[in-house]
């Protein structure tokens, strides 16, 4: 692995059950910066329509969101690094997120993207979690795929999540 000057500040974006979360802590291990996940600043109401099937609205994303590109700035400021789970299915939420930064700037988007299907049955099998899959297909719909100026990682979720953690890590190193 390539050494870096700094370590990286990412994001794991995707609709519910892609493996962000999975994904993410590993990766954040093997570089040995701090892991956050984005599910767990939304504020109780937030949880609570999402529990009930009520996608959220873009008002109800914008504090969480301004809350988690706080968390962003505070480790790209401190050269700390970290990871990040955000669902981010928006542009302007990644823009957002990204703040002053931009894009090309210190914080890099990770997209885990896979089919339906898969998805699908991945979330019918998580036990605990407040997130129904019912509300799969809002996020599917709400999902705007990164346009290639956002200079988005994608990552086909098709392998376990050891081998995608690695591919990430690959990656950054190309870069």
């Amino acid at each position: 692995m390539k050494q870096r000057k700094t370590p990286p500040v990412l994001v794991f974006m995707g609709v519910s059950g892609c493996g962000k979360s999975t994904c993410g802590q590993l990766v954040a291990r093997q570089l040995g910066i701090p892991y956050a996940e984005g599910d767990s600043y939304h504020p109780p109401e937030n949880v609570e329509k999402m529990r009930s099937g009520t996608p959220l609205t873009d008002e109800d994303r914008a504090p969480w969101l301004m809350e988690l590109s706080s968390l962003l700035a505070t480790w790209v400021e401190t050269g700390e690094g970290g990871v990040l789970t955000c669902s981010a299915l928006k542009r302007r939420y990644r823009e957002v997120l990204r703040g002053d930064y931009g894009i090309g700037g210190d914080i890099r988007f990770v997209h885990l993207a896979g089919p339906f299907e898969l998805i699908e049955a991945r979330m019918s099998q998580r036990q605990n979690h407040y997130m129904p899959p019912g509300l799969l297909t809002s996020q599917f719909a709400t999902l705007e795929e990164p346009a290639a100026d956002e200079q988005v990682i994608r990552i086909d979720i098709k392998s376990t999540p050891q081998v995608l953690a690695a591919e990430v890590l690959i990656r950054l190193d190309e870069e």
